[in-house]
């Protein structure tokens, strides 16, 4: 067999993306999956986006655009960090890309070298230790508890960094916990990074809108840390414009001219019409963005009172993005008479198999002792495959 490079051979492939598949391929065959793997708003874009890109289309905007994005698009997102988050960023500090995914890739190969580490808190989006390891870099990961909430601390942070940390990556709110960092909690770490100005702190801040305490707080706005901090953000989740994939990056004019140079040999620009859609997205509050949270808000409040009902699933109460991260390490050991449960993949395994419901594995997360649980579907759905769900785990003993 004939080989390929060593560097796609480590690579390990999406594990939700590829739970969606297998959920495909199973609806396909005709079996009634209920798909609770994806990370995708059920709700349309709002009209006044997709009239956005159709005008675009109207005055010819059908042409390479510039590299980091149109200007006026730039620009509309440094109003929009200064107008929602207090953060000064001029336009030629964002760098607009194919999806907020891109802008980590470009951020990562842009700032760390092979041998670099990469301090990782646990649990993870999927992509962050794949993207590190890709660069070279060595993830070294933080663990965290549902007892926490899933929170690293000041002091575990300090114990980790070694001469070798370059890059610090996280998200809040969190995917796949829902964990939302308080305005206190990121200036303590703050004051950590801070003691360390060759540390870069990459801040995933994709599910900025679906925050269900309040303000969304950035580790950007602590002006010590301001230039050691790469904001990563975008219009899939907030605006349902997943299919659109456009997102961006505010950072310090060294990283955003360098990621310019990295997208520049990769994809070059992100689609000239979806940039315009993106612009009138980020420049109007509509009550739509509104409409989207607070249902995303009933739906956790649903899913998490009918989980009460699950005996041995421990849940915490995520504060945001769209996600319950419960804790299944009670049916370890437990088998129907023909599975037996003995980590996450085997009970999402199980639960494809015997409930008809796609949920994904905490070890894709990097941890083993959960499964994620995506409740960015309807109500009739989530509350069927909460039902399915505890018939199957009756039958394991």
């Amino acid at each position: 067999m004939r080989k390929l490079a060593d560097r796609i051979e480590r690579l390990h492939e999406s594990q939700t993306i590829a739970m969606a598949r297998l959920s495909r391929e199973l609806q396909d065959q005709g079996h009634n999956i209920i798909s609770l793997s994806l990370g995708e708003p059920d709700f349309d874009t709002p009209k006044y986006i997709g009239d956005a890109a159709k005008k675009a289309i109207d005055d010819g905007f059908t042409k390479y655009p510039p590299i980091s994005g149109y200007a006026d698009v730039r620009e509309a997102i440094s109003q929009k960090l200064k107008r929602e988050n207090n953060l000064d960023y001029k336009a030629s500090q964002i760098v607009v890309s194919t999806g907020a995914k891109q802008c980590i890739a470009n951020a990562v190969l842009c700032c760390v070298n092979p041998g670099d580490e990469v301090l990782v808190p646990t649990p993870y989006w999927v992509s962050y230790s794949q993207i590190i390891q890709l660069a070279g870099g060595v993830p070294i990961y933080l663990n965290t508890t549902i007892d926490s909430d899933f929170k690293v601390t000041p002091q575990q942070v300090e114990k980790a960094i070694t001469s070798k940390t370059r890059m610090f990556i996280f998200s809040s709110p969190c995917n796949p916990t829902g964990t939302v960092y308080s305005h206190d909690e990121l200036k303590a770490l703050a004051a950590v990074f801070a003691k360390h100005e060759n540390i870069f702190v990459l801040s995933d801040e994709i599910y900025e809108y679906i925050n269900f305490v309040g303000k969304h707080h950035s580790i950007a706005s602590f002006e010590e840390l301001k230039n050691q901090v790469i904001i990563i953000n975008g219009v899939s989740k907030g605006y349902a414009m997943t299919g659109w994939r456009i997102g961006y990056m505010a950072a310090p004019q060294d990283v955003a001219t360098a990621c310019d140079k990295m997208q520049g040999q990769f994809t070059s620009a992100a689609s000239s019409i979806a940039q315009k859609a993106a612009k009138a997205a980020i420049s109007i509050s509509t009550p739509d963005r509104d409409m989207m949270v607070e249902t995303f808000r009933k739906r956790r409040d649903l899913v998490l009172n009918l989980m009460k009902d699950i005996p041995g699933w421990k849940t915490n109460t995520p504060e945001g993005a769209f996600y319950v991260f419960p804790d299944i390490s009670y049916y370890f050991g437990k088998t129907d008479g023909s599975t037996v449960i003995n980590n996450p993949e085997d009970m999402c395994m199980y639960l494809l198999k015997d409930a008809k419901v796609a949920l994904v594995t905490g070890e894709a997360f990097g941890d083993n002792q959960c499964i994620r649980f995506s409740y960015a579907t309807s109500d009739k759905l989530l509350t069927e495959a909460i039902a399915r769900i505890k018939v199957s785990l009756a039958k394991l003993k």
